[in-house]
């Protein structure tokens, strides 16, 4: 197994380390990765930074999970390089609307591309992945991570390497802000049912391959997403909104913002 160069955020380096590994043929199409207690024994790091490591290698589609079984090595990984983009969001509520809008860009093109070029076995992974969500949600988990599982997988359908590359890259950031807004959906059962029936409609246009219609609905999620924290209870924002801000600045390594947040 390759090591881990100490330098920016763990799990970005766990990530690259493991895709070095998976590029150079140490890991092999089809094999199985260690289990995340093993990694965690490996590594020296907490399973929070192997999870999000491996979200991220999912994004790029170097690995792939099947139900009950593990991480695997994806057949014919696609070979992604790029350079780095130096970004510093400080965790403020204005830094995660910037990303809201981002991700609006991002995402609604995503959509519509997937829209585009969806076939039977790319538009399974999307319905599965809204499934779970939905399940981490009923269950009574904010579902982060599900949600960005459910946006991987649009992207994974658009077949556009560079598209994965970058969300990828922009994961550490974007997985931040979406725990924000996600928490704050989650105080009013009536946002929850909104972000829920925005996601079916992303899916449902997607599956029609209504290419004007995904991408309206993935840009309306987002449009929408930003008007809830707009609407936020101004407790959330003195509580745990705050507490979301400050961690989001611990792990990208910023100042705290003398702005309100």
């Amino acid at each position: 197994m390759p090591a881990v160069k100490l330098g920016a955020r763990l799990s970005e380096q766990l990530a690259e380390a493991l895709a070095s590994g998976i590029r150079e043929g140490q890991l092999q199409a089809g094999q199985r990765l260690p289990t995340e207690a093993a990694l965690v024994e490996r590594f020296g790091v907490s399973r929070t930074v192997v999870r999000e490591a491996l979200s991220r290698l999912k994004t790029l589609g170097l690995v792939e999970s099947r139900q009950g079984s593990g991480a695997y090595v994806r057949r014919q990984p696609e070979p992604v390089t790029a350079e780095p983009l130096m970004l510093t969001p400080d965790g403020s509520v204005e830094a995660v609307l910037q990303m809201v809008e981002v991700r609006r860009a991002l995402e609604a093109e995503a959509a519509a591309l997937a829209a585009a070029r969806i076939t039977p076995a790319t538009l399974a992974p999307i319905q599965e992945a809204l499934q779970r969500l939905e399940a981490a949600v009923a269950a009574g988990g904010e579902g982060v991570e599900e949600d960005m599982a459910f946006h991987a997988a649009i992207a994974r359908a658009t077949c556009n390497p560079f598209l994965l590359a970058t969300l990828a890259h922009l994961g550490q950031f974007l997985t931040g802000a979406m725990r924000v807004t996600r928490a704050n959906e989650a105080t009013q059962d009536r946002m929850q049912q909104e972000v829920r029936a925005e996601h079916i409609a992303i899916v449902r246009a997607i599956a029609k391959g209504d290419v004007v219609a995904a991408r309206f609905a993935g840009a309306q999620h987002m449009v929408n997403a930003a008007q809830r924290i707009g609407q936020a209870d101004p407790a959330f924002w003195a509580e745990r909104g705050r507490q979301l801000a400050e961690r989001l600045r611990e792990e990208l390594g910023t100042q705290p913002d003398t702005r309100r947040s």
